[in-house]
């Protein structure tokens, strides 16, 4: 059994550690569409979901924070998390769509874009 103890002793390539906190991120949207959901913690089934979303989005996170710096990767958490928590929302109906809150949010995908290349960028100069 793998415990956490190896997962923090495990390094994995950029690529991976990216990938993991991408993962982290979709992880993030679900928990909190999750807690919404969950009515105060008074429905059974979305307060589960929220509750293993939120593990497996922080360990992700913690796991990709070994090779991406802690500025950029939560700024891509919380960015790509909100961006499909809002695009989950208005693809329900619970969130009204407009053409300003469409731009905001490619904004926020184009500049967690630009973090990632930044990253691989600063990587070849050191």
């Amino acid at each position: 059994m793998i415990g956490l103890k190896n997962l923090q002793d495990a390094r994995m390539s950029p690529n991976a550690a990216w990938a993991v906190l991408i993962v982290s991120a979709v992880f993030e949207a679900v928990w909190a569409t999750a807690l919404g959901l969950s009515d105060g913690f008074t429905k059974p089934a979305p307060t589960i979901v929220f509750i293993l979303a939120v593990a497996v989005s922080m360990i992700g996170l913690a796991i990709a924070m070994h090779e991406i710096s802690i500025g950029t990767a939560y700024a891509v958490w919380t960015g790509l998390g909100a961006v499909l928590t809002v695009t989950y929302a208005i693809i329900t109906g619970t969130e009204t769509a407009s053409p300003l809150k469409i731009l905001f949010l490619v904004g926020i995908v184009g500049c967690t874009v630009g973090l990632k290349a930044l990253g691989r960028e600063q990587g070849r100069e050191a």
